[in-house]
């Protein structure tokens, strides 16, 4: 029976960082919402949005987004399209490997990311404190 206790205190600590996760995943898409975007989206533009101040524009891949942000493939190839359908990002050729596909946040994208950003990290911020 000892051995349970600490294998249970493991147990509720994961299932804590799951509900932490979750009820910030609710408030991010809530007050995002109001501005078109799902917590999802806006990590594909704040991942994009990393690499503009030094080399004016960041190009991933998608493997290399899927990444970053936890998305299988064929969900962030959704996600991706939604964007570029809003003229948040572009899909460009990439210039190494012809055959290959980058994604690039576009200037709309980045004015978009610029607004929502400080929303996003307030949400965060207080989602994080009140797991303290």
């Amino acid at each position: 029976m000892a051995a349970k206790k600490p294998e249970q205190a493991l147990v509720e600590q994961w299932r804590d960082i799951l509900a932490l996760h979750a009820r910030t995943q609710c408030e991010l898409d809530r007050a995002l919402h109001g501005h078109g975007l799902c917590a999802s989206d806006f990590e594909v533009l704040d991942l994009l949005a990393e690499g503009t101040a030094a080399d004016c524009g960041a190009a991933y891949r998608v493997q290399e987004i899927s990444e970053r942000v936890h998305l299988s493939q064929s969900a962030l190839s959704r996600l991706i399209g939604r964007l570029e359908k809003d003229g948040l990002v572009d899909r460009v050729m990439c210039a190494e490997d012809r055959r290959g596909v980058k994604v690039v946040l576009t200037a709309r994208g980045r004015a978009l990311h610029g607004e929502v950003r400080p929303v996003q990290r307030a949400v965060l911020a207080r989602m994080l404190a009140e797991a303290d």
